[in-house]
């Protein structure tokens, strides 16, 4: 996920028009003119838009409470919920193709152009380097393109060092100022690549060498538009706050697979995501406005009707955050950023362009994600002041339940390989309680975020996650 911050807006209206988006229309009969007005008008006033998107979620709440229907009402909500849980669960997604099978699959050998953006690195760019150059891919295919973003530690000096080394290796020196941020950073260099298939690593990345020959030959599937690899947390065991990222990321990864394989949405998660060129030119590049690129490109490929896929293996490891404090800072942009893409694209979405079964999809998981921890304040406060059953509760419990269940089978697909045993299953228990223990959070970051833009100015400036790396990463500059 994007972990950076980077131009100030006082602006009510903080957000101009992306100068291209969706240019290739799938409907002929669709008004071009009319759809851009739309889009357009869908980019303005965001602090307003979640505004009334807040009040309307108090509003409905308070009102369930005082209606004699209303508790009726979110007993119907919930049963159509079991439903869309239960097909979710039952899908089946397509299994990864054994090694071998990808090599035969793939009928001609693409070319990749990988993109890191980069903000003082010094502690881990070099061993990022190191194995991206290395990879089993012929390496005529494939170059590697390091944008340093005005950094002020010794990462400059590192990656012209490494440039003399290795002839794939490109480097980019941003100067201070330059705008859009990580989004700026890696449009620049997608202007200067020429890889039919783009992949995006953050600083701290770590690949096993197969990982394109695993990854690429996916984008056979012609609508394909990207492939988001699974994420895992490279300092897990360290302490409870990574415990709980890797057990969250497990999560995500069933989700990810089951909502695929139920035609719903795939989504970007920021480092190892691969997209291919056309689909990335098609939608107008990263939007260079928004502090979630990863997320924000995720619906905007959705709209232009491309499919993202998930591989499960191999993965991209990284480091996760190791206080609580980070973690919040963290989470919080990933939850504004989240919130802004439907503040953005909802007249798009709303006109139903995704399709029933993504539509259908997306309603859920805005669910999960933004109404119910939103609406769980107003509940509490009915029930201490008119001393109500938290009216939300049946919505509440089925989806605590599902994510229980869902977490589990996260872990379990992590872990199968494993030979089955008590112990194991004990571990798998153990971390999915940590892990639902660990998800508590999102119930004060998304009521703390939602009224935080509801209100407040956006004031932004750049704000990174410090990436340790470990002693054996130093690099010397001669």
């Amino acid at each position: 996920m994007p972990k950076n911050f980077w131009f100030t807006d006082d602006s009510d209206s903080d957000l101009d028009p992306i100068a291209s988006l969706l240019s290739e229309w799938s409907d002929p009969e669709e008004d071009e003119e009319e759809f851009r007005s739309d889009f357009f008008q869908g980019l303005e006033g965001r602090r307003g838009k979640a505004a009334l998107a807040l009040m309307m979620i108090w509003g409905i709440t308070i009102a369930l409470h005082l209606v004699s229907w209303g508790f009726w009402l979110v007993i119907a909500c919930s049963i159509l919920v079991v439903v869309q849980v239960l097909r979710l669960f039952t899908a089946r997604p397509q299994s990864d193709p054994h090694p071998q099978e990808r090599d035969r699959a793939l009928t001609h050998t693409p070319s990749v152009s990988l993109l890191v953006a980069a903000k003082n690195e010094e502690a881990v760019v070099a061993k990022l380097v190191k194995m991206l150059c290395d990879l089993d891919y012929p390496k005529d295919k494939y170059d590697v393109w390091m944008v340093d973003d005005h950094s002020t530690d010794r990462t400059p000096e590192i990656l012209d060092q490494l440039a003399k080394e290795y002839q794939q290796l490109k480097v980019l020196h941003r100067p201070a100022g330059a705008g859009g941020g990580k989004s700026g950073a890696l449009n620049e260099a997608l202007a200067l690549s020429q890889g039919e298939i783009v992949a995006v690593f953050d600083a701290d990345a770590s690949v096993s060498t197969d990982m394109l020959r695993r990854v690429v030959p996916m984008f056979e599937k012609p609508r394909l538009g990207a492939v988001q690899v699974r994420k895992a947390v490279a300092n897990a065991p360290l302490n409870f706050w990574t415990k709980g990222q890797r057990a969250e990321m497990a999560l995500d990864s069933y989700f990810q697979q089951q909502r695929i394989a139920l035609g719903g949405i795939g989504e970007l998660r920021g480092n190892g995501q691969f997209v291919r060129r056309k689909s990335l030119e098609s939608c107008g590049g990263w939007n260079e406005q928004t502090i979630t690129d990863d997320l924000d490109l995720t619906l905007r490929l959705h709209l232009d009707r491309w499919n993202i896929g998930f591989c499960l293996d191999p993965v991209v490891e990284e480091e996760g955050v190791t206080t609580a404090r980070a973690l919040w800072h963290q989470r919080s942009r990933w939850a504004e950023g989240g919130y802004q893409r439907y503040l953005d694209y909802w007249r798009l979405i709303a006109s139903n362009r995704l399709g029933w079964s993504k539509s259908t999809d997306l309603l859920l998981f805005v669910l999960i994600h933004y109404i119910l921890p939103t609406a769980a304040i107003p509940d509490f406060l009915m029930v201490v002041t008119r001393h109500h059953f938290p009216i939300l509760a049946p919505l509440s419990g089925t989806i605590l339940l599902g994510s229980v269940l869902a977490m589990f089978q996260g872990l379990y697909r992590i872990e199968k390989q494993k030979k089955f045993s008590l112990s194991l299953l004990v571990e798998i228990i153990v971390q999915t309680v940590r892990g639902m223990i660990y998800l508590l959070h999102w119930l004060v970051v998304m009521p703390v975020t939602t009224g935080r833009m509801s209100v407040r100015p956006k004031k932004l400036k750049w704000v990174k996650t410090v990436h340790q790396g470990s002693a054996e990463e130093s690099f010397e500059v001669t």
